[in-house]
């Protein structure tokens, strides 16, 4: 842990760094992969919309013990039309989920459950849900996020600058994409819990990127001014400068987060939690990636081009290029007292 601790303070003192800059090809290729995972996943296999977006029945049978197989056998009996979605809830609990039916095949469900697991009809919790319904879910779904990143949009020009608020939106179209995309490839149901999972998400990512952005917009104040770096190299210095800060607030997310996911929904069977569970797992880690790694190259990006920032490289590559650059450290021995250098005296002086 004290190594550890060491290497936070000598990052954000600029002896040591990683060059998060000036790989950027290296970290958008590997975002790339990602993205092109996640169009074949929504392209080949697509999201599962639960019936709160797509419409359809929903029954609930309250028996210790129910088991998947029981619940499936008996509804086929029954001849459903459509992909039937069944799930333990808990120890006690089994949930069937059919497409949109009528009155008769809802009654004829009914039974057959009841019939199988030895229960009343009127102890079977029935919703149905119409499409109209979904429909209304999915288009308020759309206007929060558009809403969410517009107010997004018009903060970050307005606390920092337009181009942090362009970078910043690419990272959290990033993170969207890559986690609805995992999300796909796993197989879960998009439920309204994952959709307030995913604009949870939205909210740290953008936390963790202003973070680093203040930062940048620190080192940066007076870049033009001193000379002594490009926007590149003071942009990397506060990323690594907030590397240890960004890993341990992560850290302290995901756990809490995991516990729920493995423990509540896979050890405990609790599957009203899985959908929000793993939203919020997969968000929080690509958030905390593309924070570090992808909106500070972006934004490095953008300034890069101004004439402003070009004159100041050029300038500091014509001294050498000698920025951030930390003079070693010279020990001194104990009980030792340097004193004042003699100067040569030249001749001529008296």
């Amino acid at each position: 842990m004290s190594k550890f601790s060491g290497l936070g303070g000598r990052l954000y003192r600029g002896e040591t760094s990683i060059d998060f800059i000036g790989n950027r090809r290296r970290w958008y290729s590997i975002s790339a992969l990602f993205i092109l995972a996640s169009i074949a996943a929504l392209t080949l296999q697509g999201l599962h919309l639960g019936i709160e977006f797509k419409g359809g029945s929903s029954f609930t049978v309250t028996k210790i013990n129910a088991s998947i197989e029981d619940a499936r056998a008996a509804v086929a009996t029954v001849g459903v039309p459509g992909e039937i979605i069944v799930q333990n809830i808990g120890t006690d609990k089994v949930r069937v989920q059919t497409a949109a039916l009528d009155t008769p095949q809802n009654n004829a469900v009914q039974d057959a459950l009841a019939t199988k697991f030895s229960v009343a009809t009127e102890n079977i919790d029935t919703q149905i849900i119409g499409p109209s319904w979904g429909k209304e879910i999915t288009r308020k779904a759309l206007y929060g996020l558009f809403g969410f990143l517009i107010c997004v949009m018009l903060y970050l020009a307005m606390a920092f600058e337009p181009k942090m608020s362009i970078a910043a939106i690419v990272a959290v179209i990033h993170d969207v994409f890559i986690t609805v995309g995992i999300y796909a490839l796993v197989g879960f149901d998009v439920t309204p819990a994952t959709v307030i999972g995913f604009l949870t998400i939205l909210g740290y990512s953008l936390y963790d990127t202003v973070v680093v952005f203040d930062k940048i917009r620190e080192n940066t104040r007076t870049i033009t001014a001193s000379s002594k770096s490009t926007f590149s190299q003071a942009t990397n210095l506060a990323v690594n400068q907030t590397l240890v800060r960004s890993f341990n607030t992560s850290l302290i997310a995901l756990l809490p987060v995991g516990s729920i996911l493995f423990v509540g929904a896979g050890l405990l069977g609790a599957g009203t939690l899985k959908d929000l569970s793993l939203a919020l797992f997969i968000g929080l880690a690509v958030g905390t990636y593309s924070s570090i790694f992808i909106a500070p190259p972006v934004l490095a990006q953008l300034r890069e081009r101004e004439p402003a920032m070009i004159a100041l490289a050029k300038r500091v590559n014509g001294r050498g290029g000698a920025a951030l650059v930390v003079a070693p450290i010279v020990a001194v021995p104990t009980g030792q007292v340097r004193g004042p250098r003699n100067q040569p005296k030249r001749k001529g002086r008296k």
